[in-house]
């Protein structure tokens, strides 16, 4: 079964190279759902601020009261990232990557500034995170970030304590692939490695490829140049010397087989085993939290076969089921409800996932897509993971970009 729709793209699609004589056509089409001047021109003073809120109805209050609310955001919740400042480099040694259910200091978010229709969706993800991790949300401008947190405040749902708006600029909202991946040195500090990212080349992705040298020197972390194409999506760890990615690592790296990988890994991350998984056919990204989460070093979550994926699926159960953690313990596999594929305006093929999930201090941040699979996936991670509180995110219209919960999160271990 294929899902044939008409939805919401949550893609940057006025941004893709065009020829001259289409952008005007272009601009005044995707005008009508995306902030596509606001993108170009941010807005410069409150009152311009306030127009777009209310025009995007996501502040539903006169314009005056709302440029006045964007007035009177308490700066302390607001930084300014210094794009100048530099890190203080690593010595080089491969860090310990901690497995995502160990202590979070804080969780990043880069907000969908161009896309108003996902805001409720990160909103949701910062109500969940902040009252049990702090939680940085990256934003273009502080006129934005302003903006991010009055509609947080009106929501009234986050702990707006725990959450600090960065003025750090990203291109796009997929800070799990580009963020730091943040782990800890031999001496116990917390390195950043800084892998290359440019996945997309039909859209721009400098700040997104340089936004973890910005932040490593913001929060004081050590940075360390990964020397690969990697995505934070295509990695799982359970902190105890595992790694598992997909081969997509080799699609994104094609000069490397698997003993040069293992060689530049080795460089930089200490671990003992990796274990490699097919990837997804229709499907941009490859990347292993579609196919599966690790719930602790010995349980793993897997999404079912369907007939669109039922090779690659399969493939990825039996490599788990044959394979043994870096202790040499076998793995027990539950398996989550995959649903059908998605063909959205005939063009993007998509598929969504529940393991797409986040883990953070106590609770799971578990996708939701409006469909009957939802309430089975969600039994299925409270059997699986009966100490931990599951917090369902609508991501029904972020899952049109490609990915969901994880993708759109990036911890830093505390």
């Amino acid at each position: 079964m294929i899902d044939i729709t008409f939805d919401y793209v949550a893609y940057p699609l006025w941004r893709q190279r065009l020829p001259a004589w289409f952008k005007p056509l272009a601009d005044a089409i995707l005008g009508q759902l995306y902030p596509v001047q606001e993108d170009r021109h941010p807005p410069a003073d409150p009152m311009m601020m306030a127009q777009s809120l209310s025009k995007w109805r996501l502040v539903n209050e006169p314009l005056q009261a709302i440029a006045a609310a964007l007035a009177d955001v308490p700066s302390q919740a607001i930084e300014v990232v210094d794009m100048q400042a530099q890190a203080e480099p690593h010595d080089g040694s491969p860090i310990h990557l901690p497995a995502q259910w160990e202590a979070t200091e804080r969780v990043l978010l880069a907000w969908p500034i161009v896309y108003p229709s996902v805001w409720p969706m990160h909103a949701q993800m910062a109500e969940a995170i902040s009252p049990v991790a702090l939680c940085d949300i990256c934003v273009p401008t502080e006129l934005w970030a302003r903006a991010v947190y009055l509609y947080l405040a009106r929501r009234g749902r986050a702990k707006l304590d725990n959450v600090c708006l960065l003025v750090l600029p990203t291109n796009d909202i997929w800070i799990r692939d580009y963020g730091p991946i943040v782990g800890r040195g031999a001496d116990g500090a917390r390195v950043a490695l800084d892998a290359t990212y440019a996945v997309l080349p039909q859209y721009p992705q400098g700040d997104d490829d340089a936004m973890p040298i910005h932040y490593a020197a913001h929060r004081r972390l050590k940075l360390q140049r990964l020397p690969l194409y990697a995505e934070g999506g295509n990695l799982w760890t359970d902190g105890r010397g595992t790694l598992i990615m997909s081969e997509q690592i080799f699609y994104s790296n094609p000069y490397h087989d698997r003993d040069a990988l293992l060689r530049v890994l080795h460089q930089h991350i200490a671990f003992d085993k990796l274990i490699l998984t097919p990837r997804l056919t229709l499907e941009e990204t490859g990347h292993v939290d579609l196919l599966l989460k690790l719930v602790s070093p010995e349980v793993a979550l897997v999404s079912a076969p369907t007939w669109t994926s039922s090779e690659a699926l399969r493939k990825a159960r039996r490599t788990l089921e044959r394979a043994t953690n870096a202790q040499g313990q076998p793995y027990t596999l539950l398996e989550l409800p995959t649903p059908p594929l998605k063909l959205n305006w005939f063009a993007y093929t998509l598929r969504r996932h529940y393991t797409n999930a986040l883990t953070v201090n106590g609770r799971v941040l578990v996708p939701v897509y409006r469909l009957p699979s939802d309430e089975p996936a969600l039994r299925i991670y409270e059997q699986a993971m009966p100490d931990y509180e599951i917090i369902p995110i609508d991501s029904a219209i972020g899952a049109t970009g490609g990915g969901a919960v994880h993708c759109m999160t990036k911890e830093i271990p505390r």
